[in-house]
């Protein structure tokens, strides 16, 4: 199923009708964070509808599905907690109007995509997007300025294969899922390395959250800019760190590509997370960044990266964590 508007005014009545008892809470919480936080946030702009950037929002699950996408089949057309939150986050801010779809084979398509400025993720498997789609987006839309490419979560779960024909994906999201120690139910400590980039500046110069936390392969710090990473001193676990690929742990990067931009956020797992101010207003900037607005760098620093490492390494063991592939 996908809620894709024939006109913006029958997605404006689809949209009225996710605002049911079913999640009630969820959007009264969103609803008023937003307007707290948002209201005196420096990113809030009036909203209008004919210059505001467009979302194509894909939540499609070929894998586990998590909760914060997960449509409930017995009530038709009600979204996830994530394809709420961004909507209404869109509206407050007046940033953005977001289409959600979890069908990539009717949406993901060189016709639709130019309909589009952001295409956002979080999904997971081997999507059904055809060939010569794929390679428009990657060789032509998301080269373009002002396009953008934004992952959450389990974007990093989607094309885990050990097919090279999935390489393409692999260098936009910037890392593959192998594991995740830190369950949702870990309380997490992230080190933010960029205070005062525009997107990691939500998240102050360190910042706590219960959230699950991905490890991953294809992880290449020479191609992005890392913003936050886990510290293990602060950041306990019961599971076990699979070192195979090291152990530095990045949860959020910046990346060009061409002339568009890449942002990939490791959180939202848990459906509380797309109610958290930090979180929220980290998306709102993105679009702003990714739109030219504000500056922000994606100059790769492997070096912050190599510095972790280490540090990481020397912490996993001074704290006692269950390790493998060391």
């Amino acid at each position: 199923m996908h809620l894709l508007p024939r006109s913006r005014s029958t997605f404006l009545i689809t949209i009225d009708t996710v605002l049911e008892p079913f999640m009630s809470r969820f959007c009264l919480t969103l609803a008023l964070i937003l307007t707290v936080h948002l209201g005196t946030s420096s990113f809030v702009m009036a909203a209008d509808e004919a210059t505001s950037t467009r979302i194509l929002f894909l939540t499609q699950s070929q894998g586990f599905v998590h909760g914060s996408v997960k449509r409930d089949p017995e009530q038709a057309g009600k979204l996830a907690p994530a394809e709420v939150a961004m909507i209404q986050l869109g509206q407050q801010s007046g940033l953005f109007t977001c289409d959600c779809t979890q069908d990539a084979a009717a949406d993901f398509t060189k016709d639709n995509l130019q309909n589009y400025d952001i295409v956002a993720f979080y999904t997971t498997g081997e999507l059904p997007i055809a060939d010569a789609d794929r390679d428009y987006f990657v060789d032509e839309w998301l080269k373009e300025k002002g396009h953008g490419w934004i992952g959450f979560h389990s974007a990093a779960d989607t094309y885990r294969t050990d097919n090279p024909e999935h390489s393409w994906y692999w260098d936009i999201c910037g890392g593959t899922f192998i594991g995740h120690p830190w369950g949702s139910g870990s309380n997490v400590t992230l080190a933010v390395h960029d205070p005062d980039h525009p997107l990691a500046k939500p998240f102050g110069t360190e910042f706590k959250i219960q959230d699950e936390i991905y490890m991953y392969s294809h992880f290449k710090p020479e191609n992005v800019r890392v913003l936050m990473s886990i510290d293990y001193a602060g950041s306990p676990t019961g599971g076990t760190v699979n070192a195979e690929f090291g152990f530095h742990v990045p949860v959020a990067w910046v990346r060009s590509w061409g002339e568009g931009k890449i942002y990939f956020n490791n959180l939202g797992h848990r459906e509380e997370t797309w109610t958290n101010p930090a979180f929220l207003e980290s998306i709102a900037t993105s679009v702003k960044w990714i739109r030219g607005d504000i500056e922000g760098s994606t100059e790769p620093n492997p070096v912050v990266s190599a510095k972790w490492e280490a540090k990481s390494r020397k912490d996993a063991r001074k704290h006692d964590f269950k390790v493998e592939n060391d």
